[in-house]
């Protein structure tokens, strides 16, 4: 497998998880959604709008990368968050909405714009503290569906303390089974 399709993958299976999370989260009413557990984000909510922050720090970065991707340029009309722990959305379905509409770009950029070549450079980015760095950008995206990652399974748990059970949520059902697919 190229790092592209392990990245494609990737995509598809943050997609699905963050649908499984908000759908499991929807269950719950807003008080409880907002309520103040000691998280890094304080409650549900401000863990799931810290991934959609997250994401749209991330993705305005990997937009000035060389190749210049248009799918990212849709980014222009989103709310442009000036750290990890602004908080953009107080309305769960609205942050929703938003998360739906970033995982489809995510999905797009990745599925007709990266090419393989484009991982092995290097991308020069400032981040919220204004401090520049030059890294690999398949590195960055290593971390930035890992970020996701992270705080989806502390968002897990905290459902699951609330009785909500957000289903399966182990990568290996995306991988492909050679042996289920003859």
């Amino acid at each position: 497998m190229n790092v592209k399709d392990h990245f494609r993958l990737m995509a598809a299976y943050n997609r699905r998880l963050n649908e499984q999370l908000y759908q499991a989260a929807a269950s719950l009413p807003e008080a409880e959604l907002e309520r103040d557990v000691g998280a890094f984000f304080k409650s549900i909510m401000g863990s799931l709008n810290h991934i959609v922050v997250g994401d749209l720090l991330w993705l305005s970065r990997f937009a000035t990368h060389a190749e210049s991707y248009q799918s990212l340029a849709r980014l222009e009309t989103y709310p442009k968050p000036g750290s990890l722990d602004e908080r953009l959305f107080d309305d769960f379905n609205a942050c929703w909405a938003v998360r739906k509409e970033l995982d489809e770009i995510i999905q797009e950029w990745l599925l007709s714009e990266i090419l393989e070549v484009d991982f092995d450079r290097d991308l020069i980015y400032k981040n919220s503290k204004g401090v520049a760095s030059s890294r690999n950008f398949a590195e960055l995206l290593f971390h930035f569906f890992n970020h996701q990652t992270h705080h989806r399974g502390q968002i897990s748990t905290l459902l699951y303390q609330q009785g909500i059970d957000v289903g399966v949520t182990d990568f290996l059902i995306d991988i492909p089974d050679a042996l289920r697919e003859q």
